[in-house]
């Protein structure tokens, strides 16, 4: 099974640079997109074969979350049951015969940190949350996470050390996380490639010069391990300040 997530950055300005073809071009099992920005009855994607989820901000053109998939789910959640944390469109939950899928849209801690202590909590209840659908059945998570974990996962790490997405609370509760039992699917098969990134700057030619940072993830249940493939970057693939990102199950 061949999964994608992207981090579209609009999915309708997406949509006019290319994502058509290359979501046809890939033919994943499970597609998911971050950030679609849209409300609903904004956008009427034709994508034959697939089912398709959307989970809606209340605010306009923020956020948002989506998942194709080509196999119907026995269950389909929204959101992780806070009110708190649910009115952003950031999570949707797949549940199937073998596993529960979810793709995440994590809040950014934003400049001068002032959404830090917001996301401490968001890390804590969402970590939960998988922690809890695990103990079900296995869980494989993906998405914009907004953590560049350690050094290698970022260009420049002295200089971002304070910066939102490179901070040590924000590293630390991915480790965390890491420890409840899941895996860093890119990591555990590329443990030291150095310059794979999965965000630019649209500033300072940062694309040009792979000055960027891999904030997007799948991470699975290590009662997944066996059945891991491979995970990959495809940094190659334009229409956002994101690249895609992928997971190959057996």
């Amino acid at each position: 099974m061949k999964f994608i997530s992207w981090n579209v950055n609009g999915i309708r300005a997406c949509v006019t640079k290319g994502f058509l073809d290359y979501f046809k071009e890939v033919d994943a099992d499970i597609f998911c997109l971050q950030e679609t920005k849209l409300q609903e009855g904004q956008i009427d994607l034709e994508l034959e074969g697939y089912h398709q989820y959307w989970n809606y901000a209340q605010k306009k053109g923020y956020s948002g979350t989506a998942i194709f998939t080509k196999e119907k789910p026995l269950n389909v959640y929204y959101g992780i049951g806070i009110e708190e944390h649910d009115t952003e469109g950031r999570v949707i939950t797949l549940e199937f015969n073998d596993f529960h899928f979810v793709t995440v849209y994590t809040p950014n801690s934003q400049s001068e940190l002032k959404r830090l202590e917001y996301r401490m909590k968001w890390e804590d209840d969402f970590r939960d949350y998988l922690v809890k659908l695990d103990s079900i059945k296995p869980v494989i998570v993906c998405g914009d996470l907004n953590v560049a974990h350690e050094e290698i996962d970022l260009k420049n790490p002295k200089t971002n050390r304070k910066n939102a997405g490179f901070t040590d609370e924000e590293r630390n509760k991915f480790s965390e996380f890491l420890k409840e039992g899941f895996i860093d699917t890119y990591r555990y098969f590329n443990p030291s490639k150095e310059g794979a990134y999965s965000w630019w700057s649209y500033r300072f030619n940062a694309r040009k010069n792979n000055s960027g940072w891999r904030i997007d993830y799948f991470v699975a249940s290590k009662k997944l391990e066996d059945r891991l493939v491979s995970a990959d970057i495809h940094n190659e693939i334009l229409g956002s300040d994101h690249c895609p990102v992928e997971l190959v199950i057996k």
